[in-house]
């Protein structure tokens, strides 16, 4: 099997850590690895298989001087506008976690369990993009019951932990809840956020626009659509918890069909990468501190309706470092190493 040599830009970032993480776990047919940030990161290294390697500063012309043949950028969206352009012409492909490029008519929006036949579509830019967090763990859920029931809305409430926002946010969260246990919570710097997170909830997930609706809820709304080719109607409110990892959504569905609640949890249960977790008798159901650092999506509390015989509820969670970011991004390549086997 063809061996290849893979680049992870942001490599010492979150995701690019995660990235690394998922990397050591599968079965990737790695060739050589090549972690990239930018000059403020030379002299530190980062650990892969049990050796530590040297962060090399991101340059136009690396890729091509290191003949990278796959690059995962998670570096932020202005890194990857500027940089992405240059792994396609060195001959890569770039799996960009960044929300710059996915609602570009001509790149990809993929998640492997729902669309990998979109992965085809790379060749006209080079460029496959990752989807949004939350919109990841949603569409593994949605899918299966849209195929079985024609979906037609979808209405969402999320609860997004601190490390969506990255690692300072996290640490935010952190030094919140010491000066809390100091009795010192009300001097606590908030930075990240603009409100207090520690014992806190914030109806606001990124800026708001002009219909109400912050950048992040039409992220989930616009992305949820190109994704599953399907005019979706689809409303969501964005939340940020107090807590590291592990977003969790509470979703109801409304079908053009009947839909039956054991049925459908049937459905999900031999769905790829997903995990039922649905007992309320032993109090069993998903949770953000059950699923850190787990590659599957976990779902729960599926019920029907009171009073529509079309729709169903359910509570779906995921390690949104993992399935909502490094994982599905690795999936992506895999899928890609595959499809690329064929030809």
């Amino acid at each position: 099997m063809k061996k290849y040599n893979v680049a992870v830009v942001g490599a010492n970032g979150a995701v690019g850590e995660e990235i690394l993480r998922v990397l050591e776990e599968i079965d990737f047919p790695l060739n050589k690895l090549v972690p990239l940030a930018s000059a403020r990161s030379i002299g530190k290294q980062v650990s892969f298989n049990d050796q530590k390697l040297d962060i090399i500063e991101l340059t136009q012309d690396v890729f091509e001087k290191e003949e990278i043949e796959i690059a995962l950028f998670s570096a932020g969206g202005s890194v990857s506008a500027e940089f992405a352009h240059y792994a396609v012409k060195a001959g890569a492909v770039v799996i960009d976690n960044t929300s710059h490029f996915r609602m570009d008519e001509n790149v990809p929006l993929v998640v492997p369990e729902v669309n990998p036949q979109d992965i085809r579509l790379y060749k006209q830019t080079g460029i496959i993009a990752n989807p949004n967090c939350s919109t990841i763990q949603m569409v593994q859920a949605l899918k299966p019951l849209d195929d079985a029931y024609d979906l037609v809305r979808v209405d969402v409430a999320t609860y997004q932990a601190t490390s969506g926002a990255g690692k300072s946010a996290m640490e935010e969260l952190v030094n919140q809840m010491q000066s809390f246990f100091a009795f010192t919570l009300n001097d606590a710097e908030h930075k990240v956020f603009n409100q207090q997170i520690a014992l806190n909830v914030i109806p606001q997930i990124d800026t708001f626009t002009d219909n109400g609706y912050t950048k992040e809820e039409m992220k989930m709304v616009n992305e949820t659509i190109k994704i599953l080719h399907k005019d979706v109607a689809l409303s969501a409110t964005c939340v940020r918890v107090p807590t590291l990892r592990g977003h969790a959504e509470s979703i109801a569905m409304t079908f053009d069909s009947q839909v039956d609640a054991k049925e459908a949890r049937e459905i999900l249960r031999k769905s790829p990468n997903i995990v039922i977790l649905d007992d309320p008798d032993e109090a069993l159901y998903p949770m953000p501190a059950t699923c850190v650092d787990k590659n599957e999506t976990f779902v729960g509390r599926i019920r029907n309706d009171l009073y529509s015989n079309n729709m169903i509820h359910m509570f779906v969670v995921a390690d949104n470092l993992r399935v909502g970011a490094a994982t599905n991004a690795v999936r992506i390549a895999q899928k890609w190493v595959e499809m690329e086997g064929e030809n």
